[in-house]
């Protein structure tokens, strides 16, 4: 389960913004996971409500902004979204694309603190 050493990686970065503004705690965690990422959202909470306590991220609310696949067609230039896999059909010319634009973020969207 690499939600596990994902959480741990996130928690060690808020806490060095904490510490950057001045901060004991975080009221709010935002992050931004692609659907491509491969990452379970489901085991990350649990990973979140397993680390989070003793730490500035405790009892803060932690929101998971999802984002969507997305492709470019080489042939025609057009953006369209994308399902899983690497290898994606243009739904405008039928040519196929492997040049993915979004879906695979992962990281820290915003945080807040009190």
């Amino acid at each position: 389960m690499h939600e596990v050493g994902i959480m741990q990686s996130a928690l060690d970065a808020i806490r060095q913004q904490a510490v950057k503004h001045g901060a004991t705690r975080v009221s709010r965690i935002v992050l931004r996971i692609g659907t491509l990422a491969g990452v379970d959202l489901d085991a990350l909470r649990f990973a979140y409500e397993a680390l989070a306590p003793g730490g500035p991220a405790d009892g803060a609310v932690l929101e998971i902004e999802s984002v969507p696949a997305r492709a470019r067609c080489a042939s025609c230039h057009a953006e369209f979204g994308a399902g899983r896999g690497f290898i994606f059909q243009c739904p405008h010319c039928g040519d196929y694309s492997g040049d993915i634009r979004a879906g695979r973020e992962l990281g820290i969207a915003r945080l807040e603190f009190p």
